[in-house]
């Protein structure tokens, strides 16, 4: 079974634990034409990229609150600036904007709880660790997992994104586990599976096929296993380190 010798199971939070369900946030273009910027809109581009990189450290910029949330606010302005935002009108498109990319609405997925609940029954510590925004705790205990979870480490707070070494190592002190003995758990390739493989935990790539896109999910390498629902973490049902599989990775 996944979790024999463990003492740690550690989750990834968005598309492992938790999606986004309507109202979805509103469009930055929407925001820009209200704003008579329809033109600057278009040259913006994914309204997510402005955020911080994958494997991203910025320690310097999350030693409070109010220090990283200037830092976001910051990026925006840059990246509106460069669009051909006109400085009279960055600070309104800036508040709005900033509103607009948290204004997430979440839900668990259905098997969550039971799983979290089974995993802790068995004495085993359960965490979260997610490339957030500073309020990932608040979130977690939004969602229905205040008392399920014993573990938050968010990138925001501890200053590096998912897959730096510096928030598996945060977690790591967190859990004051070995990390043989911590299991990752989580939808993405990169930050889920190799990076906590590289960090010496063990990782389980989740991919749910009604979250799954085309292609192939990459080949497992050893130490590592494939499930397509939480529940497989207590029955065992999965695919070994080493198999390849048809489908996305999440």
């Amino acid at each position: 079974m996944l979790v024999d010798g463990i003492g740690a199971v550690v989750f990834d939070f968005y598309g492992t634990l938790v999606r986004m369900v309507e109202p979805l946030p509103p469009d930055h273009h929407g925001i820009f034409a209200r704003r008579g910027l329809a033109d600057q809109g278009e040259l913006w581009g994914d309204q997510w990229s402005v955020g911080p990189g994958e494997g991203e450290e910025h320690t310097a910029h999350s030693t409070d609150e109010a220090t990283y949330t200037a830092w976001e606010r910051a990026r925006l302005r840059r990246r509106a600036r460069v669009c051909g935002v006109p400085e009279d009108a960055l600070d309104g498109l800036v508040d709005e904007l900033d509103r607009a990319m948290k204004a997430i609405r979440l839900e668990l997925f259905p098997d969550v709880l039971d799983v979290l609940a089974a995993l802790r029954s068995r004495g085993l510590l359960v965490g979260v660790c997610s490339n957030w925004f500073w309020n990932l705790e608040q979130c977690v205990e939004e969602t229905g997992l205040a008392g399920a979870v014993d573990v938050v480490v968010g990138s925001a707070r501890a200053g590096a994104r998912k897959p730096h070494p510096l928030i598996y190592r945060e977690l790591l002190d967190r859990c004051a586990l070995p990390p043989r003995r911590v299991l990752f758990v989580g939808d993405m390739w990169v930050p889920d599976v190799l990076g906590p493989l590289d960090a010496g935990m063990r990782a389980v790539h989740v991919h749910r096929p009604d979250r799954a896109v085309e292609g192939e999910t990459p080949p497992l390498p050893a130490g590592a296993a494939r499930i397509n629902g939480l529940g497989s973490l207590l029955t065992g049902a999965t695919e070994p380190g080493g198999g390849g599989g048809q489908g996305g990775c999440g």
